[in-house]
């Protein structure tokens, strides 16, 4: 067995032990049926694919040997981080929009606009992953492999530039809403006369966040999609392992950042295993800006 394939089998089963359960919350709670509990919903189900997708591709791997199976595990697992990928996009800009229009947030136009962008990234990302499937691969053409094998050098490019597209868009709407998040400070400020500690740990934490988010995901994924770029069918394929293991935690670490830190599903996992809520224990309700 090969050490990597291990690592990332099991990576795969930690992922999706973690985004089964978020799944399980949302579908569970008939409270969290808002725009914002979607798209965390819609980002824990493709994790969840992601997840199973590696364990599939290990076992297809070392028990069924076959190019029809392995075309169709890397389809879904390219569907499947596509999706992942998008959904933290629509999260972002969901963010975004709770903040610039706030007073107009919650009404039928933001839920129209919600799935209308989550049912472009599923669509988008199936589309990616029906590419190699439909024959945009490098079996009957070595020559054309690229470090992820079975995909072309022109169809990871073609992903790693979408991702770059993503990222930079990202980067661009997180560095809005700190503006927003600081003018908003500004304004109370202004309003109270002086800018109270509590005013300015709130703020520095809202920054920290964002940092957070946008860091871990540059982190996890970036080398993975620069490594695709430059990277050459030739090189070790360790060099393909080390950069693809880290892309498959923020899969991992997604739950934590967009879920588990959430009051609302941390009540609705009491719920769910106690049966009961604790009324002692005391939750505040965020709005989409603070998840």
């Amino acid at each position: 067995l090969n050490p990597w394939d291990v690592m990332l089998c099991v990576s795969g089963t930690a992922i999706a032990c973690e985004n089964a359960l978020v799944v399980a919350i949302i579908c569970y709670s008939p409270a969290l049926r808002t725009p914002m509990f979607v798209l965390v919903g819609s980002l824990a189900t493709a994790d969840l694919l992601a997840g199973l997708g590696l364990i599939l591709n290990f076992v297809f791997q070392y028990v069924i040997r076959s190019e029809t199976v392995s075309l169709l595990t890397v389809g879904f697992l390219v569907a499947s981080f596509a999706a992942s990928v998008s959904s933290l996009l629509a999260i972002t800009v969901d963010r975004y929009l709770s903040l610039y229009n706030a007073l107009t947030y919650y009404s039928e136009r933001t839920v129209l606009c919600i799935h209308t962008m989550l049912a472009g990234a599923w669509g988008v990302s199936l589309c990616l992953g029906l590419l190699p499937v439909l024959g945009w691969n490098c079996l009957h053409d070595p020559a054309a492999c690229s470090v992820v094998r079975p995909l072309t050098k022109s169809n990871v490019t073609l992903l790693s530039a979408s991702f770059f597209l993503i990222f930079l868009i990202m980067l661009h709407l997180y560095i809005e809403i700190c503006k927003i998040v600081c003018r908003h400070a500004h304004q109370i400020a202004l309003q109270q006369h002086f800018l109270t500690a509590s005013h300015y740990v709130a703020t520095k934490k809202g920054v920290s966040t964002l940092a957070i988010i946008l860091g871990t995901f540059g982190a996890s994924w970036l080398p993975f999609a620069i490594y695709c770029v430059v990277g050459d069918p030739d090189y070790p394929s360790v060099y393909t392992y080390a950069t693809l293991l880290p892309a498959t935690y923020n899969s991992m670490i997604n739950p934590i950042i967009y879920a588990y830190r959430n009051q609302e599903i941390q009540r609705s996992m009491w719920v769910l295993f106690c049966g009961c809520f604790q009324a002692k224990v005391s939750f505040r309700s965020r709005s989409p800006s603070d998840v």
